[in-house]
């Protein structure tokens, strides 16, 4: 069990990490692809990826084991800025932090070349980045769109129970093996451990391929970090979602896909339920659902559940396609757009 303590300051200062890490989703896909207990969710994926990889997997193998800890050094915060940020931040990981790390590790076949890592010798971090971009271009970079695509989702979600219920509310909705139990959030966890955030505030980071439990760091003087399972998209529920529709924006968009299903795809933006999208477009709740159904089986936009309701928000692909719309739009004067009287909801 994992009980993370939180003080008033600590609720005032939780976060939603603003983009999917690519190197919690690297490590944390390292687990699944030996992982044969969900073999039917990653199957295709499984096969994909082995079929590109070479020697990656024992070497990986040597620092990520298939249970329990992995150094916390391969996970630095600049994972949410990209590929590139997140392995030069590694690269210049302190030698302090490196043995101490690596030390934690009770690998019996550790190739030798961890030793020179956790001296911080400049060849070894070399190897272990060249590694990692290997790994991240077979496993992370062709499915990327997909994956940032179920993050976002979630994070919409999360979001919307912030601005629905406040910190509370938030806590309370994360995944079944998390519980809210104020001021005590408790999680199922492979080890017994508390930890006390002491004002510093917790980030939560969804994943697309942590699963069963969270995951945190192991050092406590670490930014507190909980990665958890992000929720699945509904494939069965109806789906669209928010912002203004652009009435020029919408025009030739309007003659691929009809001018109502462009208006419901551009209402979608971060994140609305079918009632809220309905609304927005003007059209009955039913019309809504229809639409976003379409839309979604068309990959353009993502459903998932936040209690009794759906949310729908876009897919990469989605929003790809209406920047694409905005951009063939001359530019001209414009007039104000003749609206229901249904004030347009802000951007978050």
């Amino acid at each position: 069990m994992l009980r993370i303590h939180f003080t008033g300051l600590d609720l005032a200062r939780i976060r939603i990490a603003a983009r999917p890490d690519v190197l919690w989703e690297t490590v944390l896909s390292f687990h699944r692809l030996r992982d044969k207990t969900e073999a039917a969710t990653f199957r295709q994926w499984r096969g994909e990826t082995r079929s590109r990889l070479n020697s990656e997997i024992r070497l990986l193998a040597s620092l990520v084991p298939a249970r329990g800890y992995f150094p916390d050094f391969l996970t630095p915060p600049e994972g949410v800025l990209g590929i590139d940020p997140a392995v030069e931040a590694l690269r210049e990981t302190p030698v302090r932090r490196l043995r101490r790390d690596l030390g934690l590790l009770k690998s019996q076949a550790a190739p030798c070349w961890t030793d020179s890592l956790a001296e911080g010798c400049a060849g070894a971090l070399g190897r272990l980045v060249t590694l990692l971009r290997g790994y991240h271009q077979a496993a992370i970079a062709p499915y990327w769109p997909h994956i940032r695509a179920g993050i976002e989702a979630d994070r919409a979600a999360r979001g919307r129970a912030l601005l629905d219920g406040g910190a509370d509310q938030l806590l309370d909705s994360l995944p079944s093996m998390i519980r809210w139990r104020p001021p005590v959030l408790c999680a199922d966890y492979p080890v017994d451990r508390d930890l006390y955030l002491g004002g510093r505030g917790l980030l939560l980071l969804p994943s697309f391929f942590c699963r069963r439990t969270p995951v945190t760091y192991h050092d406590r003087d670490l930014t507190p970090v909980l990665v958890y399972p992000a929720r699945q998209a509904d494939r069965s529920a109806p789906a669209a979602a928010p912002v203004p529709a652009r009435a020029e924006g919408s025009r030739p968009l309007g003659k691929l896909v009809g001018h109502t299903r462009s208006a419901v795809l551009d209402a979608i933006g971060h994140g609305c339920t079918t009632g809220e999208l309905a609304r927005r477009v003007g059209v009955s709740a039913a019309s809504a659902s229809q639409h976003a159904s379409v839309l979604r089986e068309a990959g353009l936009v993502i459903t998932v559940r936040h209690g009794s309701r759906v949310l729908h928000t876009l897919t990469p692909l989605g929003a790809a396609l209406l920047r694409g719309a905005a951009a063939a739009v001359p530019t001209a004067p414009r007039t104000p757009p003749v609206t229901s009287g249904t004030a347009p909801s802000p951007r978050r």
